[in-house]
């Protein structure tokens, strides 16, 4: 028996923690302030109801966590980790050690005396880290930041980004420029990280008009936009708080929220536009409507949306509207199709394998750089390589090493696409093939031809 069996049917069961209240850089005038919380967060938040309970205690998130998901029937054997609170960047690094191997100390179930140690633990662990999320800004990223992420194990980071206007941006004082954004995104992409961006409609001083705009400029420098081509995307619309700094300029009539209507329509506008290569994990803030002064108090907008699109006659062919979910996979049915777009100063190419209903059952995303980005002496595993970004298989989690009648996983689907990835690279003229292993997933590369490296894994073409 599973309750909720949607929370595990992308592929692997997630577990959100967050850091402990800690300052800021940054004096953005939407952000909720509480004292008892990271910057941006509210104690009834559901993730940051529970990281409240638990003091900040990563050890205790994490645990009490696995064992919620075990009580409902959920596997929890590949944990994808995401760190939430802030700005993960502006902490001190020994708390930022000590964090993560605490929380990799609870999915090993022993106290580990070094984060390498743990590390190491967790390769043949019961609750293996096949993914290691933290958010930052785009003005914390270069490469020596990038480097110590690496070293604690991270593979994908989430960054607001919020709008693409530098009037935009500086009226809600964001402290970070566009120009900035494209540079953070372009290094992420050079490190071999997955890039999740934060998009926020109804800033102060936007428009519906404006915001359409702004949202096209996130994708293909080909048609016009700035080439960040996120391979996930948050949508955050703004949502009015009391005690912000927003809130006094609503009071004295400077700013008024889009209504529920209004911000559907948009979010139905934009959605179509997205490419089949992104994901969009949320389309608002899980903060609970009661905080929320005037305008869209609906936390159910993403159904409010697609019932738009259907009335429309419109789909969105995001990565999240085309998962295979539970419905059975005939490996013999599925199709592999390569799209490639220029993104920065790479190639990249999406492997997907589709059924005929072009539901999406697995994934790889391979980067082609045009050059190193990156100092080498920090990133010597990179020199002469194709990067691959991610492989993602989707369906029903599966324990490792199960199988079941139907299910996407554990078919071969990500071998299949590995030697894909290393064969096109092998064509473009690249002499090996890196891959951001997150640490629970280092015996499954090292099974298929990967050796260890520094930083990244890597397989010699």
């Amino acid at each position: 028996m599973r309750r909720k069996p949607v929370r595990t049917l992308s592929g692997v069961t997630t577990v959100t923690v967050l850091t402990k209240p800690y300052p800021c850089p940054a004096h953005c005038i939407f952000c909720p302030t509480d004292v008892r919380m990271p910057k941006s967060y509210l104690p009834d938040e559901p993730g940051a109801a529970r990281a409240f309970q638990n003091a900040f205690d990563p050890f205790r998130q994490v645990e009490s966590r696995i064992t919620s998901y075990e009580a409902v029937g959920h596997p929890t054997d590949k944990i994808e980790l995401l760190i939430l609170g802030g700005t993960w960047s502006a902490y001190r690094r020994d708390y930022q050690e000590e964090f993560v191997r605490r929380c990799f100390d609870a999915m090993n179930g022993r106290p580990a005396d070094t984060l390498d140690e743990a590390h190491a633990w967790n390769e043949d662990s019961e609750h293996r880290n096949v993914g290691l999320v933290v958010e930052t800004r785009p003005d914390e990223i270069n490469p020596t930041e990038l480097a110590w992420l690496r070293r604690l194990g991270v593979t994908k980071v989430q960054m607001g980004v919020q709008s693409l206007d530098d009037a935009i941006l500086a009226l809600n004082q964001r402290g970070h420029t566009t120009a900035q954004a494209a540079a953070a995104v372009e290094l992420l992409r050079a490190a071999g990280f997955k890039i999740v961006l934060h998009w926020m409609p109804n800033l102060l001083g936007a428009t519906p008009q404006s915001d359409r705009a702004d949202f096209l400029r996130l994708w293909e420098a080909a048609k016009g936009g700035l080439g960040l081509c996120p391979d996930e995307i948050k949508i955050y619309p703004t949502q009015l708080l009391e005690g912000t700094e927003l809130y006094r300029f609503w009071e004295r009539g400077e700013y008024r929220p889009y209504d529920t209507e209004t911000l559907t329509r948009l979010l139905a506008d934009v959605k179509p536009e997205i490419p089949r290569y992104c994901r969009v994990n949320r389309v608002i803030r899980d903060i609970p409507s009661t905080h929320v002064v005037e305008g869209n108090k609906r936390t159910s907008l993403r159904q409010d949306v697609l019932a738009e699109l259907e009335r429309r006659g419109q789909r969105c062919q995001c990565i999240r509207c085309r998962e295979v979910g539970a419905i059975a996979v005939n490996p013999e049915h599925l199709e592999l199709e390569e799209l490639r777009y220029a993104a920065g100063a790479a190639e990249e190419v999406f492997l997907s394998f589709v059924t005929p209903s072009d539901r999406l059952a697995g994934y790889l995303r391979l980067s082609l750089p045009h050059s190193m980005r990156l100092p080498a002496d920090l990133f010597a595993d990179l020199q002469g390589a194709a990067i691959i970004r991610e492989v993602h298989v989707y369906g029903q989690s599966l324990g490792v090493g199960q199988a079941q009648r139907g299910a996407a996983q554990h078919i071969g689907l990500g071998t299949q696409l590995l030697d894909r990835a290393a064969e096109l690279a092998r064509q473009a003229g690249f002499r090996r093939l890196a891959v951001i292993a997150a640490v629970g997933t280092r015996a499954y590369y090292r099974a298929r031809g990967f050796d260890t490296g520094d930083l990244y894994m890597l397989r010699e073409l």
